[in-house]
Formats: structure tokens, sequence, C-alpha cells
């Protein structure tokens, strides 16, 4: 087992992360960019290393930075967490070169389910159902616009290197093709560092239903069930749950079978994610390969019982994998809400600025997985994902009661979420009967405004009020392995003395 990883990412990944490992016994090392110099990553770790300025090219995408501090600090492996350089198969690569794991499948496999092309081309030559679409990417527009015509419109524009939304562009006819080819484009070299993008037949009013596999290196694969990802905006999933309410137990095995078979053919090992679209006659389609664990982990980790986290370390460090399908069972139902920054009543955008107060929901059956405390800032150059909030019961209703009665108990001030938004979708008619498709947020969500917000603003004056004397301003710490000056509650709370005037 290893003795000191390097977590590759930061916010609330990088924290869930090191916790897994701190309960394996393993030391942790976080990186930093100028920006999260005091986050709670940085505090949570066992050392932190700078590794340069806010833009994520500088920073969390510099594969010779990452490299170097993992040889300063002696970790002997790296996780990557998602995003970032979580599905890079040359990082992979130059890992294996440098003697030092990688926690997520090996570069052969990596290259493979990270080229979404390459992976649709050997999935349909195994036989697995795909979507309709591009075996290649193409040198011009013009090119492009002859495939589209092949396909059929309407066509969804993706990016070849990743996944979670990036790139993607829905195309209904053909003058709206090359402007959506070059805003793809540019989205999907900001956010993989690789423009090429791939058409495929864009599949009206599907579910997005994904099996969690695990792989060991000696080829044995299990799947840990599916989750329902379908409620999406921009193709950015914000609700997960498991089970889905979709499948059947015959459809359920089959489907399961389906991504076990989808991994072998990559020879992929470690975790990972098999994602499908399934249409309303219950036909389902290869998606992709999610090679990282994913944003909605937990919600497999709450009906199994089993730690994501552990067992990708555990197989990375060579251990089999000790499970056999038969005897993996779900319990329960659980959900997630993806907590972003961001304003619900400026189309969403993101918001950046001070954490004035944070309150956590708790209770039994809920789960919160956090990168933010009172008193942080929330940058403006990544991710504005803040935390995950996820919930179990015993059955769906109660899971969503508990997860609206949740939502009623967040509160997080001086930045906009979309907590009052979660709580209408959690709460809609067609939601509770799990009647869940892509298009559920523009089919019901398109006009939505949101509660009024005078009280909140009051409460935002009064605390931004109370928070201006705390305030500080810090030195910077030394480059290199030098952790940042810790958030403490004496620096949160500001100026402050007991008794006397």
């Amino acid at each position: 087992m290893f003795k000191k990883i390097l977590i590759a990412n930061r916010g609330e990944i990088a924290v869930r992360v090191m916790r897994g490992c701190r309960e394996l016994g393993i030391s942790t090392v976080g990186i930093y960019s100028d920006a999260d110099r005091g986050s709670l990553h940085v505090q949570t770790a066992d050392q932190a290393v700078s590794v340069g300025p806010a833009p994520a090219v500088e920073s969390y995408l510099n594969m010779d930075r990452i490299l170097q501090a993992a040889r300063d600090t002696g970790a002997e492996a790296i996780h990557p967490g998602y995003g970032f350089l979580a599905e890079n198969a040359e990082f992979v690569a130059r890992c294996e070169d440098a003697g030092i794991v990688f926690i997520g499948p090996n570069s052969q496999a990596m290259a493979l389910v990270g080229d979404k092309v390459r992976s649709r081309q050997t999935m349909e030559k195994a036989g697995i159902p795909i979507i309709p679409g591009m075996k290649g990417t193409l040198p011009d527009a013009e090119s492009y616009s002859r495939e589209a015509d092949k396909i059929g419109y309407p066509v969804m524009i993706k990016a070849s290197a990743g996944g979670g939304g990036k790139g993607m562009r829905i195309v209904r006819a053909q003058e709206e093709l090359v402007a959506a080819l070059e805003a793809g484009k540019r989205e999907a070299k900001a956010a993989f560092g690789d423009e090429s993008v791939y058409l495929e037949k864009y599949i009206e009013e599907p579910r997005h239903v994904e099996f969690q596999v695990l792989a060991d290196n000696q080829g044995r694969t299990v799947h840990l069930f599916e989750r329902e990802c379908s409620i999406q905006r921009r193709h950015q999933k914000i609700v997960e749950e498991t089970p889905s309410p979709a499948l059947d137990a015959d459809l359920q095995v089959e489907m399961g079978k389906t991504a076990c078979r989808v991994m072998e053919v990559a020879g992929y090992n470690n975790a990972g994610t098999v994602e499908f679209l399934l249409d309303g006659r219950k036909n389902f389609y290869f998606l992709e390969v999610n090679a990282r664990l994913q944003v909605e982990h937990p919600v497999t980790e709450l009906v199994t019982g089993m730690d994501l986290v552990h067992q990708q370390i555990r197989l990375a460090a060579g251990e089999d994998l000790r499970l056999e399908q038969g005897t993996i069972v779900q319990k329960g139902h659980a959900i997630e809400c993806r907590i972003y920054a961001e304003d619900p009543h400026n189309n969403f955008l993101p918001s950046s600025g001070r954490v004035l107060f944070l309150k956590e929901p708790a209770g039994p059956g809920i789960r919160h997985d956090g990168g933010i405390f009172t008193g942080c800032e929330v940058p403006i150059f990544y991710d504005p994902i803040l935390a995950k909030l996820i919930v179990w019961a015993e059955d769906r209703e109660r899971a969503c009661r508990r997860m609206r009665k949740a939502l009623d108990d967040y509160v997080i001030l001086g930045i906009k979420t979309g907590i009052d938004f979660l709580k209408d979708v959690i709460d809609h008619p067609s939601f509770r009967r799990g009647e869940t498709t892509t298009n559920f947020i523009p089919r019901f969500f398109s006009a939505w405004a949101g509660p009024e917000q005078s009280e909140e603003i009051r409460d935002l004056a009064l605390l931004t009020a109370a928070y201006q004397s705390t305030r500080r301003s810090r030195p910077d710490s030394a480059a290199g392995s030098s952790r940042p000056d810790p958030v403490t509650p004496w620096s949160s709370l500001g100026k402050w003395r007991i008794g006397g005037k």
C-alpha cells in the first residue's frame, strides 16, 4: 500500500480524496494555484505545494510542475480526481515513465477511452450498440457540414478528449453548425488542452444512465449498478440518483453486463463509468467511458456500502478485486444535488466572491461533500462546483423528501447558488414520478425566475457589514512545498477581544 499520495486537483473532490486516504493511513500532498492559497483542500492536506498562477493551464494543467511536486515530496502515486488531467493519456504515460503510480487506468486504456472517436470505433467492432455518428475528427468546417448532412440533423458536437458537458453543442440546422463548432472547439481546448470534436446523432428526450465499473489488473471486472443522470442543464448533470426509475431487473442486468464488456474490450483497469443513452423504447446506446471518479460517485457508495476512493487506491496498488457480481447488492435509494456557485437570476452564470456564512445540512441519511467554509474565497478561474449534497433513504419518495428538507437547511451567503432552483426541481411532479429525461430542465424550467430575494439581500447586507473588519492581508507563502498560512478560527473571526475597553 502507498504511504503518500499527491492529489492533483482542488476543491471538494480533493478534500474527498484526502479524507479517503487518511482513512487508509496514507499521507496526502495537496497542490494549489495562487488563487487557492487559502482553500479548504490546502488546509486538509498533510503537505501543500504551490504549482503556479491562477489560470489552470499554468497550474492544475501543468504536468511538469505537478510531477516535480510529486518527486519533491516523495509521493508514490497521484490521484487526479476529476477534470483537469484526470483523463489525459499523456499525463498517465508521463507518470508511468517517472515511476509514479497514476490512480486510474493505464495509459493505453486511457488513450483509447479518452478519445471518444476511437472508443466508438472499438466498441462498434465489438458489437456494443452505439449512437450513429462520426468515425473520426475532420480537418475543416466544410467536412463537418457534409458529415452532419449524412448523419441527419439534429446532431451533437462533442469533445474527443473529455466529458462533463465541456464542448458540447446541439445543432438543429446547417446554418448553426460553423458557430457551434468554433465555440465547442474553444471550450474543449480550454478544458482539456485538445480542441478535437466529433459529431453524433442527437437523440431526442433520452435518459442518461451510467454504470459504475471496477476492474483489477488481472482483468476481473464487476459493476456497482447504475446511476440516473438525466437532470442536466447545458449538458451538465445537476441531480443524480440510484437506482434509476427507468430500469427493471432484466434491463439492469443487460446493461450491467454490457458495461463490463465495454471495459474488458478496452483493457481497462481501476474505477470507471460506462455511460449510455436510453430511449423511450428501452433501447440503450454506448455513449462514452469516463475514465475517472465521477462527481456523482457518492450515491453509489450510499446504496452499496463501498468506498470508491478506497477501491481506486487498492486497485492502483495492485490488489486483486475481491468482489463477486452476485454478492453486490443495492439497498435503498440515494440522490445527489450538485451545489454550484452560480446566479440563477442571471442565466446561471458563475458567481465568485467570499462565502460570508455557511450552514451545512446534517442528520440521518445526509452526506455533504464540500470544498468551502465560512470566510473562504470562491475564485473565478475554475469549475464553479462548491459541494455535493447527498441523501439516502429506504425508497425513492423518502429520499426525495429528505433531500428537500436538507436543501431547506442549507445556507450559503455571500455568493449566489442554485439551491432554490434545486428545491423546485425536487418538488416537480414529473421528477417525483421518476419521469426524467435530458430535456427535463428546458421543458419545465426554461422560464424559472426563483423566489423573491428581499430577505436574502437583507441578510447579506447585515453579514457583509459584520465581516468588513475581518478582511485581512496575509503575506504570500514561500514558493515550493511550504504550506500557506492556515485559516484558523481566530483569522476567520477578525478583530476581537475579551472584556475591557
